[in-house]
């Protein structure tokens, strides 16, 4: 017969699996910080909402993210140190291995999304 050694029956390992990962995945998530902009990341993309009018910028996914500026409907963004200006609709733009797309512009906020490119 082949028993789990005491203390450790199927249902604890699981437990303690799930422990585990919920612990990782945290940790992972806890690398977003944002000053002027609120993050929402998931393990291989984030949505970044900057507050126009202040000096705003969120690190996520290893890189800083700043709103450089906004103009009509073209906001300029400094990602992981490069320039880049995008327009709402247009396809992702890559900077060092990642996509960035500008999802809306309001009177008050900035909405982009940065993922990472698969390959």
């Amino acid at each position: 017969m082949n028993r789990p050694p005491a203390g450790r029956t199927p249902r604890t390992r699981r437990i303690a699996g799930l422990l585990a990962g919920l612990a990782l995945g945290t940790a992972l998530l806890a690398g977003c910080s944002s000053e002027g902009a609120s993050t929402n990341c998931g393990l291989d993309a984030c949505t970044v909402t900057f507050d126009r009018g202040v000096e705003a910028s969120a690190n996520i996914l290893g890189v800083e993210a700043k709103l450089v500026g906004v103009q009509n409907d073209q906001v300029t963004l400094d990602i992981a140190g490069e320039q880049l200006t995008l327009t709402v609709g247009q396809q992702a733009a890559e900077v060092g291995g990642l996509g960035v797309t500008l999802d809306s512009v309001t009177d008050s906020q900035v909405a982009v999304r940065i993922a990472r490119n698969p390959g």
